[in-house]
């Protein structure tokens, strides 16, 4: 795979790590694709129990690759409109996976970063993390991750975080509901193995079930909820904002919004 690792070990834990490290695992097409047709494969694989989703380098996901973000912006709507889709479908394939999924979040999240978080049925991360939903910084919103950052913190804290663009710590990222724990960078290993261990003594048929029965009882994500939050992503792709937003970064310049 061009922008993923995967390995598996004797007991049956997959380890789905992320390998763009020098773009601090930002988000691209082929990062999207890979990891979709990864989800369906491991879904399938019978002799998975547990997979582990994490990132290599510094960085668990800095968000969408802006370089492909820049590429939607000057495609034609019917490009825009797929690309979308494939995120949107690519969330949807992890949140779904009828294995337990358990991120190790290594580094920072952004964007993205957080809606992966928030399709792991448990997210462990170091207490030095910083996570944040920045897109609005860049003319944007947090659109197809949406739905499930939303489930996942619920409407009332996701106000605290969703629209502001602000960075914030892992202890507030816990409070938030975004991780279950934030741990010392030497015990993250432990706190992941501790996630695993149960599964050993359960029948993988009972956990697949069980965990489609707490996505039918939470009301799970709409399929009407999918498509405004795709609707919303090529709004964005075509605003005057996000244009001025993503060229004031490659310009290495503050926005005309961005005050002192």
């Amino acid at each position: 795979m061009e922008t993923l690792s995967l390995a598996v070990d004797p007991r049956g834990v997959a380890t789905l790590m992320l390998n763009r490290p020098q773009k601090h695992n930002a988000m691209n097409a082929a990062m999207i694709a890979e990891l979709t047709d990864v989800a369906g494969r491991l879904g399938r694989d019978r002799a998975v129990r547990v997979v582990v989703l994490t990132g290599a380098g510094r960085s668990f996901c800095a968000g969408g690759d802006l370089a492909w973000m820049q590429d939607q912006m000057a495609a034609d709507a019917p490009t825009r409109a797929r690309e979308a889709r494939a995120l949107a479908g690519m969330l949807g394939a992890l949140d779904s996976l009828p294995k337990p999924l358990i991120g190790r979040v290594q580094g920072q999240a952004f964007g993205g970063g957080v809606g992966l978080m928030s399709v792991c049925d448990v997210a462990i991360g170091v207490e030095t993390a910083k996570v944040g939903l920045t897109e609005v910084r860049l003319g944007l919103i947090p659109a197809t991750i949406g739905p499930y950052v939303v489930a996942r913190m619920g409407a009332a804290r996701a106000r605290r975080v969703f629209f502001s663009g602000r960075v914030f710590g892992a202890a507030e990222a816990v409070a938030l509901g975004l991780m279950a724990r934030a741990v010392p960078e030497v015990d993250l290993d432990a706190a992941v193995e501790a996630e695993i261990a149960p599964y050993f003594a359960a029948a993988p048929g009972a956990v697949a079930e069980g965990k489609a029965l707490v996505a039918q009882l939470g009301g799970g994500i709409a399929e009407t909820e999918v498509a405004a939050s795709v609707e919303a992503l090529i709004r964005r792709w075509e605003s005057a904002e996000s244009a001025e937003g993503i060229g004031a970064f490659f310009d290495k310049r503050k926005p005309e919004w961005a005050k002192e």
